[in-house]
C-alpha cells in the first residue's frame, strides 16, 4: 500500500457505488489487502434524513468492525460522515434522496463516502460526497 488515505478513499468510492450482490466480494477483496471495508443503503428526504444518514454510517462502522466504541472513533465517523453530506447538500436539499454510504478504514485512515441520486421525477441527478479522517493508532 503506497498511501494509505489514497487507497482508503478509493476503496470507500468503491463501496459507496457498488451493487449489493457485488458487495460481499469487494469486502472480502479488501480485507485481504487489509482495508476494513462496510456500505449501508440510505434513502429519504433529504432534510429529514441528514441525522439518520450519520446515524447509519457510525452503526454500520460499529457493526463491521472499523471501529471501537469510543468517543474518539465515533466523532471520526461522525464528522467524514458530516463533511461529506455538506458537500452534498447544495444539490440535494429539497429533493428525495437515494443511493449508499461507503466507509472504508486502513490503519489510522477513514473515509466516508456518500452515493446519491437526487430525485426529481423523473430527472435524477447524481451527487457524491467524500472526507477523510485520521483515528490515533491508540484509539484502534
Amino acid at each position: 500500500m503506497n498511501n494509505g488515505n489514497t487507497d482508503v478513499a478509493k476503496a470507500s468510492i468503491k463501496m459507496a457505488i457498488s451493487s449489493r450482490s457485488s458487495e460481499e466480494k469487494l469486502i472480502s477483496a479488501y480485507k485481504e489487502k487489509g482495508i476494513l471495508t462496510t456500505a449501508v443503503d440510505i434513502g429519504g428526504d433529504f432534510s429529514q434524513s441528514a441525522t439518520k444518514i450519520i446515524e447509519r454510517a457510525l452503526v454500520a462502522s460499529k457493526r463491521s468492525g472499523l471501529i471501537k466504541e469510543n468517543y474518539i472513533s465515533d466523532g471520526a465517523v461522525v464528522g467524514a460522515a458530516k463533511e461529506a453530506l455538506l458537500q452534498i447538500a447544495p444539490r440535494a436539499n429539497g429533493f428525495n434522496v437515494g443511493g449508499k454510504i461507503g466507509i472504508a478504514r486502513f490503519g489510522e485512515n477513514i473515509c466516508v463516502c456518500i452515493f446519491m441520486n437526487v430525485g426529481l421525477l423523473h430527472l435524477n441527478d447524481v451527487v457524491i460526497g467524500l472526507a477523510h479522517r485520521l483515528i490515533p493508532q491508540n484509539e484502534q
